[in-house]
């Protein structure tokens, strides 16, 4: 029986689907969905265009789906309509389980990001439907894709005091995905998935300043004035606000993660920041 994966133009969706062909899952019994034809157009699974808006498609590519990897939506504020859509289709479909990535410590944390997650996690629960929650920490892109701006600017920008923050890359959220998709023993777990090693953001940037000789500093701000400076970049005001709640979660503690769950499931040590920088500086 096939495995689907959502949004699988994105770059997590990519990576997991390198992940189950590399573990020896057949391409051809894998269905890659999401809306960018052209990006479907190069993975090498079976494909299907189909937007979260469209209940009926939706239900038609999960029919006879063993388990369903569902990457929650990108667009905020409209997810629980869209995410409503998926989990009635999955359970007119049949499906055998939903793999669905949500937000850290979602039943319990004041993230302002977290509440459509937690509404989703919901909704699974009331379908019926056997499930397994990645509540996935914060990437390390978040930090290293904006390294070149950082090094231009020597410093980073944040408002999380001397919180600390676990993070992780793509590729191993990705390879968890891939984990709970193929291996038993799954069926109605959640688990709290961050990286082995937190740090702050002053730390991030004495690592960024070893790393690649150029110095660089923390200047933490007011909340609202860091929102206010990410807008300045040109993030769109929404965006700006989840970051800086984000970094307000940070100060407060509610992006550590401590369980152990990621590298567990992963069978190996979570990638450490220094080597994502290291690859990232590579690429500059």
């Amino acid at each position: 029986m096939p495995i689907v994966i959502t949004g699988a133009t994105g770059q997590l969706g990519r990576l997991v689907i390198e992940d189950l062909i590399a573990a020896g899952t057949p391409a051809g019994e894998i269905l890659a969905l999401g809306r960018d034809k052209e990006k479907l157009a190069q993975l090498p699974t079976r494909t299907a265009h189909v937007d979260y808006a469209d209940q009926d498609a939706l239900e038609s590519a999960f029919r006879g789906a063993a388990a369903v990897l569902f990457i929650s939506g990108s667009e905020v504020g409209r997810r629980i309509a869209q995410h409503g859509n998926v989990v009635r289709a999955a359970k007119n479909a049949g499906v055998g389980r939903i793999v669905y990535t949500s937000a850290p410590k979602a039943d319990t944390t004041a993230l302002g990001l977290a509440a459509e997650h937690l509404a989703t996690e919901n909704m699974i629960r009331e379908s019926g439907i056997p499930f397994t929650f990645l509540r996935n920490g914060w990437y390390t892109e978040n930090y290293t894709g904006q390294l070149a701006g950082t090094l231009q600017n020597g410093a980073v920008l944040g408002a999380a005091g001397d919180g600390r923050v676990s993070t992780a890359p793509r590729k191993d959220f990705a390879a968890a995905a891939a984990a709970t998709l193929t291996q038993p023993g799954h069926e109605n777990k959640i688990y709290e998935l961050g990286g082995d090693d937190a740090f702050t953001l002053a730390e991030l940037a004495a690592e960024i300043t070893r790393l690649s000789g150029t110095p660089v500093t923390y200047r933490d701000l007011p909340q609202a004035e860091f929102a206010a400076a990410l807008v300045g970049f040109g993030v769109p005001a929404p965006a700006a606000d989840i970051y800086a709640d984000a970094d307000r979660g940070i100060a407060a503690g509610e992006l550590f993660i401590d369980s152990g769950d990621l590298r567990r499931l992963i069978g190996r040590p979570t990638t450490p920041l220094a080597e994502v920088i290291e690859e990232t500086l590579k690429t500059l």
